[in-house]
């Protein structure tokens, strides 16, 4: 009772204290001899930075070895400056210097009492500066650039310093602008090659097809006869002209979250804090659904692109909207005229096309990636769920059993580690989750006799602590998954975080395919099979490392509980624990190393938390309690699996094109620049097209193709996986396969 009083009395002062810094935070601008431009914090933006910085400082699990002072004037200036201007094209060196003089030594304490004229200050003069750059831009594109000289656009931002005079100013445009010219021209051959392909793929399927049943195809597209082909340098006129508009639609939220971020980055790379409008997002990934019209967006050159289309959702089944059209305008219901959306922040265009199910929006779209006709697209709202997002799965064949019949694998491919929180806060356990969707995948492959299990984790980033630990349950009786440590200072303050259900829905052979985009739970997924020796990793040499926990705080409903109509104030995302394998190793920066290595571009890219700024450090702590060890994998397994993998990859001929492209992509890495020569960077294409490269492994990261496709390397996984079969019968090694079936039959769906 006493505590519970404290509580409420601690909540009316917070929100008494709120409620002053509301109302009396902003007295005037501060004399500023560096501010440009109209954009200024409120009282609500002050006040957050205020219960920011506190929260920030008194949770981080680094609390009690960092001072937030010295974290602003060291680390936040910095990271908001790179934030903003990363290649240094915008920012001059005078400006950097006034911005140091005026602000840098005392950032933090300027924080702490809410005052945000640092970050506004030095936004307004980013402003100002894109402006001065967009026009520049205009100049040299219609000025005679010539493609012929030996020059190079530095890539490496560590290599550049700021400009310092106007001479600097030009040639640094002037480069930028060609390597985007030539940029586009290849974008442009990429398209004219893809569409020629199509075009032949459509001849050649309409073979046979009379003219009248080829002219009904119900998604043919004629382009209008007035349809423009623009050229590279009037996209990217256009393109300026849509940064000029684009970087004056910002929002004080858009600052603050950029300013805050730098700032929680300062203490490390995942402590961040999120606008009421990107919590809004994360919550929908988190759970999966949302209501709407069930089509993934982009944004390219000004236009809000259609980038998929949500199987079965409201755009499906109404059947007009089509990957690559472009979206131009937007109106709710049948007589509200449209608002026109070409050069609106994505984000807004999101927000107009979004809404409450059961209401119609309708669509201006251009058609055939802009080149077709206009139409207007009317789409009835409805709750979509994201299942490209959730767990799949699909059955393989591969190797064969000592009867000559072929191996069932089934592999599963698992995006994220998802929950729906809004159902998890008020109680209710029937909200969609990892562990719900895996289940049911599980059960049915002991309905189909599926010999062994693959889980593809290549490009999951993460996501719940506690779904991770309730997954790996599902394939171990009970045990630590992982042990958390809120204190870098107090060794003996480790958790085990353990899995209490003895009930098990696979106990057959297991393999878990992991990339350097593997991170956080993913980690810990791994990094626990490998330590029970309950399966075999495969993939690349390590996965990103990143050891640590960060819940989500939403600042208002801390400071007032659920007082109605609170201001949101967003959330503060903190690491305040750091996680530890069951053998007491961190995978922070190490990552879980792989059992078996398979050749991947991935490998190579600078992605890992190492890679980062000002990443964390964690000792070894002791090792836990409860973690049993199974006898499913041992080095000679490994060195046998390794011996055959190795062979066949060196027999490959499309693992000998991966190395090849590979071993381009170092050595194009390591030179840090791009010819600005047209004839050798057409001949450096040739040799391997890096852009492509580097967005399908983009597009795959992002979510954008999470089907799983038998291509080479899921080939390779398969056969590992079947001679991992074969071998564990060769040594005698058994599963529990028949008391599996009878477990997963008897535990219900929760």
């Amino acid at each position: 009772m006493k505590k519970m009083i404290i509580v409420k009395k601690f909540r009316i002062l917070s929100l008494l204290f709120g409620l002053f810094l509301l109302t009396v935070a902003c007295r005037g601008a501060v004399s500023d001899p560096v501010a440009t431009g109209d954009l200024a914090p409120t009282a609500r933006d002050k006040s957050i930075a205020v219960y920011f910085s506190r929260l920030l400082e008194s949770k981080h699990v680094f609390k009690d070895t960092y001072d937030f002072n010295e974290m602003c004037s060291t680390r936040a200036f910095d990271l908001y400056l790179k934030a903003l201007d990363p290649m240094k094209i915008y920012f001059t060196q005078a400006d950097i210097d006034a911005f140091r003089a005026a602000y840098q030594s005392n950032l933090g304490t300027m924080i702490k009492k809410g005052d945000l004229t640092p970050a506004f200050a030095i936004y307004n003069r980013f402003i100002q500066r894109v402006d001065e750059r967009c026009n520049l831009a205009h100049q040299i594109l219609d000025s005679k650039l010539d493609f012929t000289t030996d020059e190079y656009l530095v890539l490496d931002k560590d290599l550049l310093d700021y400009p310092k005079d106007e001479v600097e100013i030009y040639d640094r445009m002037r480069k930028e602008i060609k390597a985007k010219i030539l940029s586009q021209e290849a974008a442009d051959a990429d398209e004219a090659k893809e569409e020629a392909e199509e075009k032949e793929k459509q001849e050649e399927g309409q073979e046979g097809t009379s003219a009248e049943e080829a002219s009904n195809e119900p998604d043919a597209e004629v382009a209008t006869a007035d349809t423009v082909v623009e050229t590279p340098i009037e996209k990217l006129h256009r393109r300026y002209n849509s940064m000029h508009k684009r970087i004056h639609q910002v929002s004080n939220d858009d600052i603050l979250e950029i300013f805050l971020t730098a700032v929680a980055n300062a203490y490390d790379p995942h402590s961040s804090y999120m606008s009421p409008k990107t919590f809004e997002n994360f919550a929908i990934q988190m759970r999966l659904n949302l209501d709407g019209i069930g089509a993934t967006l982009g944004w390219e050159d000004g236009y809000t692109i259609v980038k998929g289309i949500v199987k079965g959702g409201a755009a499906d089944k109404q059947g007009e909207l089509k990957v690559e059209d472009r979206i131009i305008g937007v109106a709710q219901g049948k007589e509200t005229p449209f608002e026109d959306v070409v050069d609106m922040n994505l984000s807004d265009v999101v927000g107009k096309i979004r809404g409450k199910r059961g209401t119609l929006v309708r669509l201006e779209v251009l058609t055939t990636k802009g080149k077709g006709p206009k139409k207007v697209i009317e789409i009835v709202r409805e709750k979509i769920e994201l299942e490209d997002s959730a767990a799949q799965s699909k059955v393989f064949e591969a190797g064969q059993k000592a009867d000559g019949t072929p191996w069932k694998i089934g592999v599963i491919d698992l995006p994220s580690f998802y929950f729906d929180m809004e159902a998890r806060s008020r109680g209710d356990s029937s909200g969609r989750s990892t562990t719900r969707d895996v289940r049911k995948i599980l059960r049915q492959f002991v309905l189909e006799d599926v010999d062994a299990c693959v889980i593809d984790l290549r490009y999951n980033g993460g996501g719940s602590l506690q779904e991770v630990v309730d997954l790996t349950g599902l394939f171990i009786e009970t045990g630590s998954v992982v042990q958390v440590k809120p204190s870098e200072l107090d060794r003996r303050l480790a958790k085990p975080l353990d899995d209490r259900d003895p009930s098990v829905e696979w106990g057959g052979p297991l393999v878990v395919m992991t990339s350097k985009f593997s991170a956080s739970a993913s980690e810990i997924f791994a990094g626990a099979i490998q330590d029970y020796k309950r399966g075999i990793i495969v993939g690349d040499e390590t996965t990103h490392g990143k050891g640590t926990v960060q819940p989500l705080i939403e600042i208002s409903e801390l400071l007032f509980g659920p007082l109605a109509n609170a201001p949101n104030f967003g959330t503060l995302k903190v690491s305040i624990q750091g996680f530890y394998l069951p053998h007491g190793e961190s995978t922070q920066l190490s990552g879980v190393h792989s059992d078996l290595v398979l050749p991947s571009l991935t490998n190579y890219t600078d992605s890992s938390e190492a890679d980062s700024d000002y990443p964390l450090s964690f000792e070894k702590i002791p090792a836990a309690v409860n973690y049993p060890i199974f006898d499913y994998v041992n080095p000679q397994i490994v060195a046998s699996l390794a011996k055959l993998s190795q062979a066949r990859v060196a027999a490959s001929d499309e693992f000998a094109k991966l190395q090849k492209n590979i071993d381009i992509y170092k050595e194009i890495k390591e030179e840090k620049k791009t010819t600005l020569n047209r004839e050798k960077f057409f001949a450096e294409r040739e040799r391997l097209n890096i852009d492509k490269e580097e967005k399908d492994e983009y597009e795959k990261l992002m979510g954008m193709d999470q089907k799983i496709h038998r291509d080479y390397y899921m080939n390779e996984v398969l056969d590992i996986t079947a001679d991992y079969l074969n071998l564990l019968n060769q040594l005698g090694i058994g599963f529990p396969g028949e008391s599996q079936g009878q477990t997963a039959a008897a535990v219900p769906l929760f």
